[in-house]
């Protein structure tokens, strides 16, 4: 029998009766977010936002719901607006994130409250984590997994035209807003505020369809082009640097309302010139010089400059715009430590900033140490032998000898290296559920904070998920 629709009723005076209740996960989750030491680590940072954030204005978004409502985020891998939205429709999320019948704070202000917490606090967080995984016998970090991986900075991919028209839009944006706070007397000064945008992305679309074409067609009106930008670009920076001087020097009667806008154009003009011209500086020497520049001097982004090319030689990606970050791993999938490098420094000098972080934070050695042979050197299991690791597991570079190729075919050898494999799919949940794919914060410790929270997220699922186990 067909149905038009069903009888209404009003489901809000049932909800006593549906008996909302946590999943598994959640539940475990929610025991462990109830540790103080979590949440007095997590509120002393908070208290750092304003001079007099702990006794004086509005109430502000409890602690508690802040601490959760990242966790969340990083655990499930949404945006703030998705978690704003979620956790907002959802009765359960709101009782997992002790927002309760309140309104639920909006994305701008969690991400207001997350960039008050610092890098250092995270790493407290971790620490305190991996005190509740050896209580709850999660792990006994007997045995490290070390190896490297790269976190993309949330960059477009870098050309030096892209570059340069991305420092004529930057430079062009700033003036205009001087211009305003200058007011009438800018208006007597039109040519100094000359937006360049429209030529110099012409330009940049031009130089993107020359590069499509074969090379003896383009390459002089490639380097005709780029004269061109450069050209434009040259006079936005000159016209940027007159303009810093007036915001310097005009205006003694301002308000203090016009003064402080001031200081923060300058402030910004003082951060992008130089970039900009590290910009036009490399191309002229990449494409009007025909010159190699080396990856440590290249400048690959304007408004996340901290970022490094990096070469790993994988075949899906040979080039990667990011950091390189360093990940430790214990038994039971808890992560114990992770380092974050500018530029690209080789993998063996890193283990030894694993291992004594391991003996400092357990008191002791790992019982194995298993790693790739981008990690192997004489002078590593030397130190590690020194520390007092029994195996050490790292395949040696280069030839080997006979006796060393025995040691590697010997069965705890290759135990050893199936442990170390799983390291890989770590860094693969890692990157598919918990935001390392692509970093979203801007600027080194919004880096920084992101890889933390990451780490976080993973750590007390894998505990939630063992209370759940039972």
């Amino acid at each position: 029998m067909l149905r038009e629709r069903y009888e209404p009723e009003d489901i809000f005076e049932r909800v006593p009766e549906l008996a909302l209740k946590l999943d598994p996960i959640l539940a475990g989750l929610d025991r462990l977010l109830d540790d103080d030491e979590l949440f007095n680590t997590v509120k002393a940072d908070l208290e750092k936002r304003y001079p007099h954030t702990p006794s004086r204005g509005r109430p502000s978004t409890p602690v508690e719901v802040i601490l959760r409502m990242l966790v969340l985020k990083h655990l499930q891998d949404w945006s703030y607006e998705e978690l704003e939205r979620f956790v907002a429709d959802s009765l359960v999320l709101r009782q997992f994130c002790r927002v309760y019948l309140q309104r639920v704070p909006d994305d701008t202000t969690l991400i207001r409250w997350a960039n008050t917490i610092s890098p250092e606090t995270l790493q407290k967080l971790n620490e305190r984590a991996m005190q509740l995984a050896r209580s709850l016998k999660v792990s006994r970090a007997r045995k490290l997994r070390v190896d490297t991986t790269v976190v993309e900075t949330n960059i477009h991919y870098p050309t030096d035209s892209s570059l340069l028209g991305d420092g004529v839009r930057v430079l062009s944006r700033v003036m205009k807003q001087a211009s305003r706070v200058l007011g009438p007397k800018a208006a007597r000064m039109k040519r100094l505020f000359r937006d360049r945008t429209r030529s110099a992305k012409r330009l940049v679309q031009r130089l993107g369809r020359l590069s499509r074409r074969k090379a003896k067609e383009k390459s002089e009106r490639v380097k005709e082009g780029y004269r061109k930008l450069i050209q434009i670009a040259e006079a936005s920076v000159r016209q940027a640097q007159m303009v810093r001087e007036l915001l310097t020097t005009w205006g003694g009667e301002d308000s203090e309302e016009v003064r402080a806008k001031k200081r923060r154009l300058q402030a910004e003009l003082e951060y992008f010139l130089p970039l900009v011209r590290g910009v036009i500086a490399q191309a002229k020497r990449r494409v009007l010089q025909g010159e190699r520049v080396s990856a440590s001097e290249k400048v690959v982004s304007l408004f996340e400059p901290h970022t490094a090319v990096i070469k790993r030689g994988k075949a899906a990606r040979p080039t990667e715009f990011g950091r390189k970050v360093r990940l430790d791993e214990v038994e039971g999938g808890m992560i114990t430590g992770w380092g974050v490098y500018r530029g690209n420094p080789s993998d063996e000098k890193l283990l030894a900033e694993s291992l004594e972080q391991h003996v400092e934070r357990f008191g002791k050695p790992p019982w194995l140490l298993a790693g790739d042979r981008s990690l192997s050197s004489p002078e590593n299991e030397r130190l590690a032998r020194e520390l007092g690791v029994e195996r050490i597991c790292l395949p040696k570079r280069g030839r080997k000898g006979e006796g060393r190729k025995r040691l590697e075919r010997g069965g705890w050898f290759r135990r050893g290296q199936r442990f170390r494999a799983g390291i890989e799919g770590r860094i693969s949940v890692l990157k598919r559920k918990h935001g390392w794919d692509r970093c979203r914060n801007r600027g080194e410790e919004g880096f920084e904070r992101w890889i933390g929270l990451g780490v976080i997220a993973n750590n007390l699922g894998v505990m939630a998920r063992a209370l759940a186990a039972g």
